[in-house]
């Protein structure tokens, strides 16, 4: 998630901008020290545009999927 939000150029402080997660508590999850609510995974992967498995591990590529019909 680290290496995602440095490749979009956006710092721990954009992202609390854009999800509106605490910065202490984005820090956190991206450190795995906590867990991420499905909430917060949600507005993350929308930040990052890219997909909840990818944040989740699910899968290597990070490009999002395409919207459904």
């Amino acid at each position: 998630m680290r290496a995602l939000r440095e490749l979009r150029g956006y710092s721990q402080k954009k992202m609390q901008e854009l999800t509106g997660i605490d910065r202490g508590n984005y820090s956190k999850i991206e450190n795995g020290k906590r867990t991420m609510t499905l909430s917060q995974c949600i507005r993350i992967s929308a930040a990052l545009n890219t997909s909840i498995d990818y944040l989740l591990g699910r899968t290597d590529c990070p490009d999002p999927y395409p919207p459904a019909k």
